[in-house]
């Protein structure tokens, strides 16, 4: 359960309808239930997402708290049109009967082991339940059941202040190509275990235990292109626990959002890299480069950002972060501020709750030996254009862009660039670096839930160098492309199953290159 109980408590009022007509005595006569059976079986529909309600938008005061019920906790509906209605007077009967749903469907998440109340929610719990104890009787539901219930979610909760989720995922993969690629079929897994702590109720303290074994292909192809979306630096460890990430993220007044990371905090964890169907590494892309803009990745583990919303249609974002490696050692060119960092800002705009537009911007610095100007998503040269052996920076530059163009297809992209210089007395040696890759989302195809995916773009590309033999000629006129094709398959809540394969073609920027074929079977368990 990814929010807390008191989430649902504050805003149930609020997201089953925008006014509550209180009649202060119970009704209970014949013609008022047939009413609300038909509002609860007759005339109502099902609903996965909250964009699934055509008139309700994010700029509605109502937006969160609806959304919250309906895609965490699956007990609101919609009418067969499409529409949620919510300025339309809500009888007490009708919210009862809300609340009794949703009630049963918190208690079955806190059976099944994925949920936390704290003592102020139980309060708040109960004086519901004492509020509307009349109407929930009329309707069946016995109030001695509801105290029953209480007293498991009291009996059965892990924290007081932290909430347990994991996701473990098993794959099946495998590069192909000519015979001087390994193309043996693998068998690996990956797992992360979330402890999201809460002090107040609107912020979160994130610790990630993570353990894997997933093969990078580059290590079997030689081409970086080729690496998966989710493969682990573990992955020669042999299942080694380690802290994945652990940063804080907290509210400052009611526009802005905080955060503070010691360790595995990336842009992406801040920013909104603007693919919401490809990004997770978990349920997104198959392929490393599929997933989002390759200017989101750089140095970065350790420091602080922020979002602030301008209104309900701007976001800006700005961060700095230090490099994992370099953070905690004193060392000259080490630590927080000497050493390898991204500082970047991004600009969200959201026209409509349809259309999402951002643009990012980073500089950089990498020093001798930590040289990675592509993410690890391109040639070797988009990498390294001058080796790791000497210390450079950049600004990196990207468009985003996402429309849910309907209610079963959405379309993203971007475009990235970098420029890069020798950061060397008397070295003036330059790069510039391109990158572009286009997406479609193709929702609830074979049922609901399922997405086919499709993606293709141009993996990060040397474009040209001064100052240096590279690129002399013709030498950088090649392109490596990538082409992805999935089939996200979601056997229920907690269960999805990602068969799919991605092409490369003319790796690391030459066409002399055979083509690489990656496979994989991705099975994701989320709990």
């Amino acid at each position: 359960m990814s929010k807390t109980v008191r989430t649902f408590l504050s805003g149930a009022s609020v997201a089953l309808g925008a006014t509550v007509a209180f009649s202060g005595t119970a009704q209970a006569n014949t013609e008022l239930l047939d009413q609300i059976n038909s509002y609860s079986q007759d005339d109502i529909a099902q609903v996965n997402s909250v964009f699934q309600l055509s008139d309700v938008s994010p700029s509605d005061w109502a937006f969160d708290a609806l959304r919250n019920l309906v895609e965490n906790y699956n007990c609101i509906v919609g009418y067969p049109d499409g529409t949620f209605r919510g300025s339309r007077p809500l009888s007490r009967y009708e919210f009862a009967a809300g609340l009794n749903a949703c009630l049963q469907q918190i208690e079955r998440m806190i059976q099944s082991g994925t949920g936390e109340v704290t003592a102020e929610d139980l309060a708040a719990l109960r004086r519901l339940v004492n509020e509307f104890e009349a109407e929930l009787a009329t309707l069946g539901a016995r109030v001695d059941d509801l105290e029953g219930r209480v007293e498991f979610l009291e009996d059965n909760q892990f924290s007081t202040t932290t909430k347990l989720n994991g996701e473990v995922i098993f794959n099946i993969g495998a590069a192909f190509g000519e015979d001087d690629i390994d193309d043996q079929v693998t068998f690996s897994d990956r797992v992360r275990l979330n402890l999201d702590t809460s002090f107040t109720g609107r912020d979160r303290l994130r610790t990630r235990l993570e353990a894997g074994n997933i093969t990078a292909f580059d290590d079997a192809t030689g081409v970086e292109t080729a690496r998966l979306g989710f493969d682990t630096f573990t992955g020669e460890d042999g299942n080694d626990v380690e802290i994945g990430k652990l940063f804080y993220r907290f509210p400052v007044g009611d526009n802005v959002r905080a955060y503070v990371g010691a360790v595995g905090l990336g842009l992406d964890d801040m920013f909104d890299v603007t693919n919401p169907y490809f990004d997770s590494s978990g349920s997104g892309a198959l392929s490393r480069f599929g997933r989002f803009n390759p200017i989101y990745r750089g140095p970065d583990g350790a420091g602080a950002g922020f979002n602030f919303n301008l209104g309900d249609k701007f976001t800006v974002s700005a961060a700095y972060l230090a490099g994992d490696g370099d953070v905690n050692n004193p060392a000259e060119k080490n630590g927080l501020f000497n050493g390898s960092y991204t500082a970047a800002a991004q600009l969200d705009f959201a026209p409509s709750d349809r259309i999402m537009l951002s643009a990012v911007y980073a500089n950089r610095y990498q020093k001798s030996g930590d040289i990675n100007l592509s993410g690890s998503t391109g040639s070797d040269w988009a990498k390294r254009p001058f080796m790791n052996s000497v210390p450079m920076t950049s600004d990196n530059f990207g468009l985003q862009a996402s429309w849910m163009v309907s209610n079963k297809l959405n379309l993203a992209g971007w475009v990235g660039y970098t420029s890069a210089d020798v950061e060397l007395s008397g070295d003036n040696r330059s790069a510039d670096i391109w990158n572009w890759a286009v997406n479609a989302a193709l929702l609830d195809v074979g049922g609901d839930g399922n997405v086919l995916g499709f993606i293709f773009g141009q993996a990060p590309k040397l474009t040209g160098v001064e100052n240096s033999s590279i690129c002399d000629g013709s030498s950088c006129d090649d392109t490596t492309y990538l082409a992805e094709l999935q089939y996200r398959y979601k056997l229920n809540d907690n269960i999805t199953i990602t068969p799919g394969a991605y092409v490369v073609f003319n790796p690391n920027q030459n066409d002399d290159n055979d083509t690489v074929v990656v496979g994989s079977v991705r099975t994701t368990f989320s709990f």
